[in-house]
């Protein structure tokens, strides 16, 4: 049995970080691909039998706007944390076929949580599972700010990760030759440019911690919506940090203030990945 976690970027053009864990917990690969053919071939040693197939991206999308019900509930979670979902919907060009959805239909993967398939690929984020498997108040910020912040946060994640060699189930990444070399690169680091290419195989591993940890732990995981209408899986937080109903209520407007913010941050990412792909091709 293998785990194989894909943090997908949203083109061919950008690059997804790979991992794939075994079923003793061994970090066996951890790198990144580009095309689809690239990151097919990638895990394909890992997705010939049983395997759980991590994806960070949307794989099932039917809403024409708005969120789905699984980023909506989900939010309610863990929107608190910094950790909200983006809404994916199908007036979106990307989500019409999702790419992960794709990739998963190539390999022949079943995208339905509940199937007892031997062969599964499932929606999860790296972000929610970083919030109850490290006890963090916020998400760590190593996506974009400040180069010395964002390097200091993505040492601190590898590091958790690391740690996780003390966990259940444990993941051993320590012995990783390619982890190591990772690990040396952002310790190096010296242009943001060198943290966006390092930070996508980092949130792989997460991915398929999350399939390793639901494989072990089922009763621990949450599933937010279903194979109907689009899901995300992700550990579950412990009860005394679930938002109790009369903490939750909304304030007057909060539902039109979110959805700007979300419009904003969108915005942003947007103007981040041009940033990261006219980086990449000045080479620094």
């Amino acid at each position: 049995m293998y785990f194989v976690g894909l943090d997908l970027a949203w083109g061919e053009k950008n690059q997804t970080g790979v991992a794939a864990i075994d079923a003793d917990g061994r970090l066996l690969h951890v790198g990144a691909a580009g095309d689809d053919n690239s990151i097919i071939a990638a895990i394909a040693p890992y997705t010939g039998d049983a395997c759980l197939v991590g994806i960070d991206a949307p794989l099932i999308v039917k809403n024409a706007t708005g969120h789905r019900p699984a980023e909506a509930a989900y939010n309610r979670d863990f929107q608190r944390f910094e950790a909200g979902a983006r809404p994916a919907f199908t007036d979106k060009p990307e989500f019409k076929h999702p790419r992960g959805a794709r990739i998963a239909e190539a390999l022949g993967l079943d995208l339905d949580p509940s199937s007892d398939a031997t062969r599964r690929a499932i929606e999860v984020f790296p972000h929610p599972a970083s919030i109850v498997l490290f006890n963090l108040t916020k998400t760590l910020k190593y996506k974009r700010g400040p180069f010395d912040e964002r390097k200091a946060a993505l040492l601190t994640l590898m590091t958790h990760i690391e740690g996780l060699d003390a966990a259940t189930p444990r993941l051993r990444v320590n012995r990783n030759v390619a982890w190591v070399a990772l690990r040396k690169r952002v310790e190096a680091a010296t242009r943001p440019s060198q943290l966006d290419r390092d930070e996508d195989p980092v949130d792989a591993v997460i991915c398929a911690y999350v399939c390793f940890y639901w494989y072990d732990r089922p009763e621990d995981v949450t599933i937010y919506g279903d194979a109907e209408s689009g899901y995300i899986v992700t550990p579950t937080l412990p009860g005394d940090r679930v938002r109790k109903p009369n903490q939750a209520a909304a304030q007057p407007g909060s539902d039109d203030i979110v959805t700007r913010l979300e419009q904003v941050q969108q915005m942003i990412e947007r103007a981040q990945r041009e940033l990261t792909a006219i980086r990449r091709q000045l080479g620094g």
